[in-house]
């Protein structure tokens, strides 16, 4: 009689046992299929450079993600996944002289024409079946994305973000949305970096918008703060709705 009364009991393990290889081996699905959602690519320049970039997820709505000078293209794994669970085809790049991209100017990157970085990894991401394609660049990759926007066909790029950054050259000539986000005390190490921000901002055409955070956060430090969720949350709100012109 006993060996019946445990019977039951024996099943019960048995099914628990199943359940956790179940679990065990769904998790490895989905973590294998993450690694495959994430790839790496590479692409020319017009000006006779290679750019190299991480690619994730797919979709018609892309984004190319322009790294700050302290960065490089794995410094956005986690907003870039942020960005594909959205929705977004996402493409993280090394500009010249960062990784393996190279090109006219890769010695000394703040000085190269890392538009072009920018461009062609725009012109990828339509080649690759996105038909609108936004810019998110922090510092450095932010002046490279506002000076693509400048450089680029009407169309070409749809919005901009530019986290603590604007661009170098005329912010009347940017053809595309854009959106500034700055901390209120960010500094270079000889000035505040929020007057030039807004002067570029009061230059650029409409739509447009300037949000100003507390703190000193540059760029994309600002994701390491307390603040890294809204900043996020801006991001997605004006990639996804129609905005006019309004200061923050």
């Amino acid at each position: 009689m006993a060996i019946f009364r445990q019977e039951p009991f024996i099943r019960k393990v048995i099914f628990f046992l199943h359940l956790r290889i179940f679990i065990a081996t769904l998790l490895v699905s989905l973590l294998s299929r993450v690694a495959d959602a994430q790839k790496t690519v590479s692409f020319p320049t017009q000006d006779g450079g290679i750019v190299f970039a991480d690619l994730y997820g797919a979709g018609e709505r892309g984004i190319v993600l322009a790294h700050g000078g302290q960065f490089n293209k794995e410094s956005w794994a986690k907003q870039a996944q942020t960005l594909v669970t959205a929705g977004f085809q996402v493409l993280a790049i090394d500009f010249r002289g960062y990784g393996k991209s190279h090109g006219p100017g890769d010695s000394d990157p703040m000085d190269a024409p890392l538009q072009f970085d920018v461009l062609a990894a725009v012109r990828y991401l339509r080649e690759n079946g996105a038909k609108n394609v936004a810019v998110i660049g922090g510092s450095m990759g932010g002046s490279a994305a506002g000076d693509a926007s400048i450089a680029s066909q009407q169309g070409e790029i749809d919005r901009l973000i530019l986290l603590g950054a604007a661009p170098n050259g005329p912010a009347n000539k940017l053809k595309s949305s854009t959106l500034y986000i700055v901390a209120r005390d960010d500094a270079s190490s000889d000035r505040p970096r929020l007057p030039g921000i807004r002067e570029q901002f009061q230059k650029s055409p409409k739509p447009k918008q300037l949000i100003v955070l507390d703190g000193s956060a540059h760029a994309q430090f600002l994701f390491q703060t307390n603040q890294g969720d809204r900043v996020m949350r801006e991001i997605l709100s004006f990639l996804s709705a129609t905005r006019t012109s309004k200061p923050h």
